[in-house]
């Protein structure tokens, strides 16, 4: 009985040894358990950058919108460029975290900032977003539908809270990236003793972005313009600095927080924004010499998004910026 014990167990160490030579050498032909591919998606996802353990470079998509506007694109991936080292994250409101099922040529955009390698797409979970913040039981009593500005409302309330919670730098999906950026605590004049938010820069938990939190719902008033926005912002810095005329504190600190002029990031003012559209202005040289003090160009799209024009053979500015600056994108539009 013994020997025969003796001979099956041979014989099983045969057999396996047998199935691992064949497993082995025919392994590109087995089918892999069905389980293996999205395990191993879980793990890639479970090392992605989050800005709550990475700050980087983000930007904010409040509408349901999944196919973004060419500027948008070019926004996203000229600051990838210009940032090789910084993860810039892109929250989309309409996205629901699998890049996968976003491959079809109507979600153009999506493949394509996703392939750019420093890229990161994520949710914009506003619940989450707001929750532990003052904005939290504004956005449960807030009534979208009445609100005449909500779009607009609703980023400036996000690049806050953003800021406030992860850290990093904050760049609204109209400025087109020209330079490299610093983390710093920064924040740009937009005219003449009056500053904007669409270029921002802060640490996590900062007391500037904790006071603008704090204004924003207290003095809330969705009917007014940019009252949330570069109002907000103007009023703050004045409150923070305990000045009425920030022109003094021009490429200076403040407590703490820079205070661009705003060559920085407006090069052009609002009340020139065609500039940007204006046909046969290509030359390298001029538009070098131009910008040599941009870092990153706000295009006004609040006003130009309306402006119904091809880039691509303009020889504009803005043509210049998407060839040089997001050249996929620009690759991308229409001749």
């Amino acid at each position: 009985m013994k020997n025969c014990y003796q001979a099956l167990l041979l014989a099983l160490v045969v057999i396996l040894f047998i199935f691992y030579y064949m497993v082995s050498n025919n392994n590109n032909k087995l089918p892999k358990p069905a389980f293996a591919k999205d395990f191993s998606n879980r793990l890639i996802s479970l090392k992605t950058p989050h800005p709550s353990t990475e700050p980087g470079i983000m930007f904010v998509q409040t509408s349901d919108e999944l196919n973004p506007s060419p500027l948008a694109k070019c926004a996203v991936e000229s600051a990838a460029r210009r940032n090789p080292n910084k993860t810039v994250y892109y929250f989309m409101k309409g996205f629901n975290g699998n890049i996968s099922a976003y491959q079809k040529p109507e979600f153009n955009a999506i493949p394509l900032l996703s392939s750019i390698p420093n890229v990161i797409i994520l949710p914009l979970n506003l619940d989450e977003l707001f929750s532990s913040t003052r904005l939290a039981d504004w956005y449960k009593e807030v009534e979208p539908d009445v609100e005449k500005y909500w779009i607009h409302v609703l980023s400036d309330a996000c690049r806050i809270a953003l800021l406030w919670k992860y850290g990093g730098i904050y760049l609204d999906t109209d400025v087109i990236s020209l330079k490299p950026l610093e983390f710093q605590n920064f924040i740009c004049a937009q005219s003449e003793n009056y500053a904007n938010g669409a270029a921002l820069g802060f640490t996590r938990s900062h007391s500037f972005t904790e006071m603008c939190l704090t204004d924003y719902v207290e003095n809330y008033d969705g009917e007014a313009w940019g009252h949330q926005g570069p109002d907000l912002m103007t009023r703050m810095l004045k409150k923070w600095c305990e000045t009425d005329n920030l022109d003094n504190f021009l490429n200076k600190e403040c407590k703490g927080i820079l205070y661009l002029s705003s060559n920085w990031f407006y090069p052009i003012p609002y009340t020139n924004w065609e500039k940007y559209f204006e046909r046969d202005r290509w030359n390298e040289n001029n538009i070098e010499n131009e910008f040599s003090k941009t870092s990153g160009a706000h295009i006004w799209n609040f006003l130009s998004g309306h402006y119904e024009t091809q880039i691509k053979g303009s020889l504009s500015l803005m043509e210049y910026f998407f060839s040089k600056y997001c050249p996929s994108t620009y690759k991308s539009l229409p001749k």
